[in-house]
């Protein structure tokens, strides 16, 4: 694997950590009434985690059976040409999402905390919640895609296919993992910080989204740029 695959796929894995289901509600269970119970939160991040994994399984064999179709296809004119235009149709949406009339999403976002604070929730009920987060987010999980599209187009070993999913999961739920690691040894001065994140991700979830897209976008076109000799 070359240093620049694995920059890339830990740029992808670190923006996927900032997903409503990687970061948002494990933050929400950390933050809510009463004791904290952080076998909730690894169990609700361990099915996250299990979720994506699965997925990208399916996905890269999906991909690997015709790696050599797609890498020849990828060095075709035409399909670069495409590729820039996929990147810049990315880019103009994140504007769009971006630039447009924000939505209030309190009141759903609302129905989400309930169902994930819950005193009555079971760990087959956060499973649940967390399959659920995860199908929801399937519909726009680009990061993923794109680090599928270069890990099953690469020429990783089966095993070595295997070991840098594993790894990208758990980059995906370590911002989590550590922002938990904290609310247990210093609660005091991790609360607020927190709440500012919880605070901040709600206030600009739009924002986010339209970075997302934006960062793919570049990513795309200028791969596909430096493949046509025009970077």
């Amino acid at each position: 694997m070359t240093v620049t695959l694995l920059g890339t796929l830990a740029l992808l894995a670190l923006v996927d950590s900032t997903s409503f289901g990687t970061l948002l509600i494990p933050i929400w269970l950390m933050l809510a009434p009463g004791r904290l119970r952080p076998g909730r939160i690894l169990v609700f991040l361990a099915s996250v985690a299990t979720f994506y994994l699965a997925l990208g399984l399916l996905l890269v064999a999906g991909v690997a059976s015709f790696s050599d179709e797609i890498s020849d296809a990828l060095d075709t004119r035409p399909v670069q040409v495409a590729q820039v235009v996929l990147g810049a149709a990315l880019l103009g949406a994140g504007l769009w999402v971006g630039m447009r009339k924000k939505r209030d999403g309190s009141g759903r976002l609302m129905r989400w905390r309930e169902r994930a604070v819950g005193d009555e929730g079971s760990v087959r009920g956060l499973m649940a919640l967390a399959l659920t987060a995860a199908l929801i987010e399937a519909a726009s999980m680009v990061p993923y895609l794109a680090a599928i599209g270069l890990i099953g187009t690469s020429d990783l070993s089966g095993a070595a296919i295997v070991a840098t999913l594993v790894g990208y999961c758990l980059v995906m739920i370590l911002p989590a993992l550590l922002l938990l690691a904290g609310r247990i040894g210093a609660a005091r001065q991790v609360e607020p910080v927190l709440r500012r994140i919880n605070d901040w991700m709600a206030r600009t979830g739009q924002e986010n989204t339209a970075w997302i897209l934006g960062i793919i976008g570049v990513l795309i076109a200028s791969s596909a740029l430096q493949a046509l000799g025009v970077l």
